[in-house]
């Protein structure tokens, strides 16, 4: 139990010590670069447009037409004949 209650601990005072580091950190400053630093318009990535076609089933016939609906039955009790 011991090891349960101080040893576990050691992670979480290590993290701790590590975010405590990370927020006393100054920004490195920002040095100005000379001429135009060699950039070049990006234009963002679109996707290849395809063609679109009718949907169809997987050798190219139609696809099969849905069944017909079918009204719901309501289901009566027999009468039992004594």
């Amino acid at each position: 139990m011991l090891y349960l209650f101080l040893g576990l601990k050691i992670p979480i005072l290590m993290l701790g010590g590590i975010v405590w580091w990370a927020v006393r950190q100054t920004p490195e400053p920002i040095e100005p670069d000379g001429g135009d630093g060699g950039g070049r318009r990006v234009r963002p990535h679109e996707p290849p447009k395809l063609p679109r076609a009718p949907r169809r089933g997987p050798h190219g016939e139609r696809a099969p037409l849905p069944p017909p609906r079918v009204r719901k039955v309501t289901a009566r009790a027999r009468e039992l004949d004594r």
